[in-house]
């Protein structure tokens, strides 16, 4: 597995301890999950690209091939 989705699964745990916090009524822990979401976003975005790009690359070695 990528570091990328162990990165994502991590920041995903970490989203919902903080959102489980904030649905008990600890506003601060919102402020903690949204920061969290911001980092899965971000992480989805270069994920998306290690995809696409591994893609484009099988893709040129099987034309060669």
């Amino acid at each position: 597995m990528s570091d990328t989705v162990n990165q994502i699964a991590s920041a995903f745990e970490t989203w919902k301890q903080e959102d489980e916090k904030f649905e008990k009524g600890n506003n601060s822990a919102g402020t903690r999950a949204r920061k969290a979401l911001q980092e899965i976003a971000k992480l989805v975005k270069m994920r998306r690209a290690e995809i696409s790009e591994e893609k484009t690359v099988r893709k040129e070695t099987k034309i060669s091939s």
